[in-house]
């Protein structure tokens, strides 16, 4: 499994993590205005960091889904326009992985468009197409809580990202793709996409502490992201129900170790 890690200021009190998935950069109906705000919020907050979560672009192909004819843009200016778009946020991003739409021109042709659009914008390192645990550290731990007499100790927030697959229109479906999350990788917080519904939740979980021989109850948070595209096209044609465009935000906390998620 890909992991990185995330070092940022023992000064900050808190931190803020945007995803940015499902823009669909290329279809008729994605909503490029609601894209920019949201750039702009990430730019606009000096503790903003960002994951960027797959199906950045549309990408539709001859045998997709989606409608090759109705593209507004062509492949070569669907990554040109998200090049520029994330140019502002760029050294705020953490984690980057591929979706499904990116993934269909690498079965087609074996071109890999997200790592040549994260090669563009300086941050290939932090790409892994199947998806990233990130190690995020920040803040400063209080003496009380530091190890091994350090003067300063960083909060660490372990996040498991990746887009995600499969279908299911029903909610429950989706929450249960969420929560599956956690079969696969012990995290802090899971963040997930694909499904186009904004979604957070809580579970709780007990962590072995092997050096102390205990086990230590936590709290697991979930994040699906929203898409920032329009009602129309496939989805109505398919009669999928419309999306809102609301996405979460993860709160972080640089003082002690709290985690919320608000839309």
């Amino acid at each position: 499994m890909f992991s990185i890690t995330a070092d940022y200021s023992a000064d900050w009190k808190d931190a803020r993590v945007y995803i940015l998935s499902d823009l669909h950069i290329g279809d008729a109906n994605a909503d490029v205005e609601t894209i920019r705000g949201r750039v702009q919020q990430i730019a606009d907050d000096e503790r903003g960091l960002c994951i960027l979560n797959g199906d950045l672009l549309n990408t539709a192909v001859r045998h997709s889904v989606s409608d090759v004819y109705s593209e507004v843009l062509s492949p070569v200016e669907q990554i040109n326009t998200v090049v520029d778009l994330l140019a502002p946020v760029r050294k705020r991003v953490i984690a980057a992985n591929t979706g499904n739409h990116e993934n269909r021109v690498y079965k087609t042709d074996g071109i890999d468009i997200m790592r040549l659009i994260c090669r563009e914008l300086g941050i290939e390192k932090r790409y892994s197409p199947e998806g990233v645990l990130c190690f995020l550290r920040f803040g400063n731990k209080t003496a009380t809580e530091r190890s091994n007499c350090r003067k300063r100790q960083p909060y660490i927030y372990t996040i498991y990202a990746t887009h995600g697959g499969g279908g299911g229109r029903k909610e429950g479906a989706k929450a249960i793709r969420l929560a599956d999350m956690a079969s696969v990788v012990d995290a802090d917080i899971y963040v997930h996409s694909h499904s186009h519904m904004p979604m957070i939740m809580k579970q709780s979980f007990f962590r072995v502490d092997v050096q102390n021989q205990k086990a230590v109850p936590v709290d697991k948070l979930f994040v699906n992201d929203a898409a920032a595209i329009s009602y129309g096209g496939y989805g109505q044609a398919g009669e999928f129900k419309p999306a809102s465009k609301q996405s979460p935000v993860i709160h972080l906390g640089g003082e002690c170790k709290t985690m919320k998620a608000t839309l």
